[in-house]
């Protein structure tokens, strides 16, 4: 287990040394761009990597960044995401928080090569990498023309935004999304853009005052000291600043001896005692990393979920929520299920009977939005009093990639409706859903959002689909889920751990089997609706989309 963070006022015991030879060149981290072409089904493929052929399948680890698929360039091979695991239990509440190491040490002294060794050799899920320097506080005029003059002091803890730090890694431990600014050091300023984050498995945080903060280092589970030597870090430093930062070599020396020495002396060597291991000449040494690894990896068994287990045997035997609208079975909805449930039906006509069932859908669920009176003036001239939408904006939400083909429906009746997107996969190793991809809107957090998948099973998607739109601090009342097929035990999951979340649907069956399909059914919607060959691991379409 890990030692309890320690304070700047404890006594903590002395660190383990660790022998690490130099010699591991910092990798560059890479990422492919995302196309926004989702006119059909192939578009989808687009989303994520290719990943090569004639190897083995291996658990892949990645750092999420702004809208793109991630991926880490290093020395033996590209690794590419797998998917963001359930951070939650079947409850819908927050499980145990992510795992965060802190990686201190002087500047230039091998910290993001230590990080990215430790994210290689994990080989874990999902891993976000957060780097310290992205924290520099906004300077003055005249802050800038002292930096410009090698005369600001970059390596004083007043330098950083701790306060933004400590919030933004308390976000990150609990899953949620974040955004973090993009440093540029050639102006020494914050860039308009800022980078989007989420949460993971694992968090590394890396920096020269990592531990130079008490409430900071209460968040850290593990912290670990890279020590090398003055002389290499600062010809490391020289290399870095000239090469990649545009100084001179008179500018580096004189800010290294006027501030960054002075400030390794005052502030950093001294954090080395707070560390729980401490790494000797930065970087390369495997049993360093070896005994890292193993201690974080027994920590991540103790976080292991079952979600799908766990929904499957929960909260059923009651009676549906009242949260629940189900759309009236008419002759006309019936007959409609009975088209596009009929293992016989054309494409062409699953396709045209499955639009009709959406534009019904849509339009029910509607009215569950909030309306004010109002009253207008008609052509005659007379006052009529009606009633219009008391929110501020509707969003629409697809599930990829069923949920996609209720867009055109949503467009069709709400003018103007942003959209956004999110891939939920199974891993097919644990049989648990993973998020892939999404993009939202900006501020999202103050629409009603109409959240689109076609059909529910066990649930287990759409809560991680609920979950990503909480963490994104859209209130839970204003959350819909539509869906043209539930099953019972979907009902029963979302309703539970979602109370406030609306649920709307046009048919809810009894069963799922015991590959989670829902009984009877409506078979796996996307593959009918795109014509695709069947899914072979046979789950519902809210836990698979397909890759090609």
């Amino acid at each position: 287990m890990a030692a309890p963070p320690a304070s700047a006022d404890a006594a903590p015991s002395p660190p383990l040394p660790l022998a690490v030879p130099d010699g591991l060149g910092r990798q560059a981290d890479q990422s492919q761009a995302v196309s926004e072409d989702r006119s059909n089904a192939g578009s989808l493929d687009r989303l994520l990597p290719p990943v090569g052929t004639g190897r083995s399948p291996r658990k892949r680890t990645t750092s999420q960044c702004k809208s793109e698929p991630p991926l880490l360039r290093t020395s033996k091979r590209t690794i590419y995401t797998a998917g963001r695991p359930p951070w939650y239990n079947e409850h819908g509440t927050q499980s145990k928080e992510a795992f965060a190491i802190g990686l201190g040490g002087g500047s230039a002294s091998g910290k993001t090569t230590v990080a990215r060794m430790i994210i290689e050799a994990l080989d874990v899920p999902w891993v976000v990498l957060l780097s310290m320097d992205s924290f520099y506080k906004v300077l003055t005029q005249q802050q800038q023309e002292q930096a410009a003059c090698n005369n600001f002091n970059f390596d004083h803890p007043d330098a950083f935004d701790f306060d933004l730090i400590i919030s933004t890694l308390k976000k990150l431990k609990q899953g949620r999304s974040v955004q973090v600014p993009i440093y540029d050091f050639t102006t020494h300023s914050r860039k308009k853009e800022w980078k989007t984050l989420y949460g993971a498995n694992v968090i590394i945080f890396e920096g020269i005052m990592a531990f130079a903060d008490k409430t900071l280092l209460e968040l850290l589970d593990m912290k670990i000291f890279v020590d090398t030597d003055s002389d290499i870090r600062l010809v490391r430093r020289l290399r870095r600043d000239i090469s990649e930062r545009g100084r001179d070599i008179e500018g580096v020396i004189k800010q290294y001896n006027k501030f960054v020495k002075p400030a390794f002396d005052q502030y950093i060597q001294p954090t080395m005692r707070l560390a729980d291991i401490v790494v000797p000449r930065g970087s390369g040494n495997t049993v360093a990393i070896d005994l890292i690894v193993q201690h974080v990896h027994s920590q991540l068994e103790e976080r292991e979920l079952s979600v799908r287990a766990a929904l499957a045997s929960a909260h059923q035997c009651h009676p549906l929520p009242q949260t629940l609208s189900v759309l009236k079975s008419t002759p006309q909805v019936r007959g409609m299920h009975t088209i596009i449930r009929d293992k016989e039906t054309s494409r062409d006509e699953f396709i045209f009977y499955s639009k009709r069932l959406m534009r019904l859908l849509i339009e029910h669920a509607l009215s569950f939005l909030p309306f004010q009176d109002c009253v207008v003036q008609t052509p005659q001239g007379q006052d009529y009093a009606g009633k219009c939408y008391a929110g501020k904006q509707i969003t629409g939400v697809s599930i990829l990639r069923a949920g996609e083909t209720m867009e055109p429906a949503l467009r069709a009746v709400c003018k103007d409706v942003r959209i956004g997107t999110i891939l939920i996969q199974t891993n097919q190793l644990t049989g648990e859903p993973e998020l892939h991809y999404l993009r939202l809107p900006k501020d999202i957090s103050d629409d009603h959002v109409i959240l689109m998948d076609c059909t529910v099973s066990t649930g287990a998607a759409a809560m991680m689909a609920v979950r990503v739109l909480l963490d994104h601090d859209v209130p839970e009342d204003k959350i819909f889920l539509l869906s043209l097929l539930m099953a019972e035990m979907g009902v029963h999951s979302v309703a539970y751990a979602f109370p406030r979340v609306r649920i709307i649907t046009t048919a809810v069956d009894k069963r799922v089997n015991d590959l989670f399909r829902i009984i009877p059914g409506i078979g796996n919607f996307g593959d009918r609706y795109f014509g695709t060959d069947a899914v072979p691991d046979g789950s519902d379409e809210e836990e698979v989309a397909s890759t090609g």
